[in-house]
């Protein structure tokens, strides 16, 4: 039982060639509570950001090999093996095993479908200590230090070892609460408040909802809503866009601003799609709106020097009169 402390400097992504990025792995998403404190309603579709929770957790595990949700299937854009626990309702311990088995990775990340703020990074870097450290799994701890079982990675093997032990000794898995494996496991814990947050009441949500539209989330959960609704998986530079959009907007004109990067996506389509392919049409976009903005300029200075006092010569333009030189 140990807490994670960070190198001095550690790229918790990782390099091609490290344990950090090499290794496969499946995810498990626990999907199919009751959401009793939310009146029953159906929690992994509640919206946050536009976006349903469930897509949002499964969107920071998008190269995960083996994508298991355990709860009545459901329609979704991403590949998804649905596992259903025995009987429906049997709890936590139940639904991981059910989803378990329609896994084949030694390393495996266990999921609520209730949290907004999981992000790739955070995948990234349970995975990360899980492979670099000798302990059965690696999960988060909320603001209060509280563990957080189902925002881990864990090694399989051990996972499926002690299920099996506690399904020979109780005779069944349903009913059983989550600590009784997780006490029986080494594990490393890893702080952190905001992507352990889950949404258990509407006050969670609310809260959620809340701080997604705070002024330094809003513009990039914007922008992956939208992606998440146009089934577009895309990763574009944000900022270069956003200067182009500056650019034309006090270049030629404001409404020029959303019609340049419209144009520059039907364009960045046209030559392929990819994130190349936008980058060089907002290069050209940019390009032009510059040369715009530098002719502009010189139209206004030679407006200015006809504008001289009669007998006045500019400096910018030549002396047109029929004695001059």
């Amino acid at each position: 039982m140990t807490a994670y402390e960070p190198p001095d400097a550690q790229d918790t992504q990782g390099t091609p060639g490290t344990p950090g990025i090499e290794a496969a792995y499946d995810v498990v998403v626990l999907a199919g509570g009751a959401a009793r404190r939310l009146g029953g309603a159906d929690k992994p579709a509640v919206r946050v950001g536009g976006r349903a929770l469930l897509d949002r957790v499964l969107a920071a595990c998008p190269d995960a090999r083996t994508t298991v949700v355990v709860a009545d299937p459901r329609p979704s854009a991403r590949e998804i093996t649905w596992a259903r626990e025995d009987p429906p309702g049997g709890g936590p311990l139940a639904a991981l095993d059910a989803g378990l088995r329609h896994t084949t990775a030694r390393h495996v990340l266990v999921l609520s479908a209730d949290l907004p703020f999981l992000q790739e990074g955070t995948v990234r870097l349970l995975l990360t200590v899980l492979r670099t450290g000798g302990a059965d799994g690696v999960l988060l701890t909320d603001a209060d230090g509280r563990d957080q079982p189902l925002v881990a990675a864990y090694r399989a093997p051990s996972l499926r070892i002690e299920l099996a032990a506690l399904a020979k000794q109780h005779g069944t898995l349903a009913g059983l609460p989550l600590r009784r494996l997780t006490g029986a496991l080494d594990l490393t814990r890893v702080p952190d408040p905001v992507a352990s947050f889950d949404c258990d009441t509407w006050d969670d949500i609310a809260t959620a909802r809340a701080r997604i539209r705070e002024h330094e989330h809003v513009l990039d959960e914007w922008i992956s809503a939208v992606k998440d609704e146009l089934g577009i998986d895309l990763d574009v530079d944000t900022g270069v866009l956003l200067d182009l959009a500056r650019d034309a907007a006090h270049g030629v004109a404001r409404p020029a601003a959303p019609l340049t990067t419209f144009l520059v996506g039907y364009a960045a389509a046209r030559a392929g799609g990819d994130a190349q392919a936008v980058a060089e049409a907002s290069r050209k976009a940019a390009a032009l709106a510059l040369r715009w903005a530098e002719e502009a300029e010189k139209a206004e200075k030679a407006e200015e020097d006809t504008d001289t006092k009669p007998g006045e010569t500019s400096a910018a333009a030549p002396d047109a009169r029929p004695d001059a030189g």
